[in-house]
């Protein structure tokens, strides 16, 4: 199941589980989010598009860090004129983890808790130190 939504003036194929950065949002990190743009929703059976959006349709996901991207260089030069400009720019963005996809009629089934791992015991019978100190 996936859906696109709209967020920051751009659109993003977003679907259950899936890690992204968008344009910043201000939103405490580990604070959940909703985006109701959703523009599209399919679940593998039937697609849901949105004349622009779709009715009920919402996207949850939780706000997982902020951050700022790489540089990007800007550098303006006019020959012979004994004139450069040099610049930089880095963007901020808010990297969410979507966590649900919804829609009238359509819902993301939950995705299944990953079993506990068991305690880590160490049977190691070398690792046992003599009186002797050998």
């Amino acid at each position: 199941m996936y859906a696109v939504i709209k967020t920051g003036g751009k659109q993003y194929k977003v679907a259950q589980g899936h890690t992204l950065k968008i344009e910043k949002i201000f939103a405490e990190v580990g604070t959940s989010v909703d985006f109701s743009n959703v523009l599209l929703v399919d679940d593998g059976k039937q697609i849901k598009i949105g004349s622009p959006v779709v009715e009920g349709g919402k996207v949850t996901a939780t706000v997982e860090a902020h951050g700022r991207g790489k540089k990007v260089q800007i550098i303006k030069f006019k020959r012979r004129k004994h004139h450069r400009k040099q610049m930089g720019h880095r963007q901020h963005y808010t990297e969410i983890k979507i966590t649900g996809i919804m829609a009238d009629g359509i819902e993301a089934p939950k995705a299944p808790e990953a079993p506990e791992a068991p305690p880590i015991t160490s049977n190691n019978e070398n690792s046992e130190i003599t009186e002797n100190g050998a």
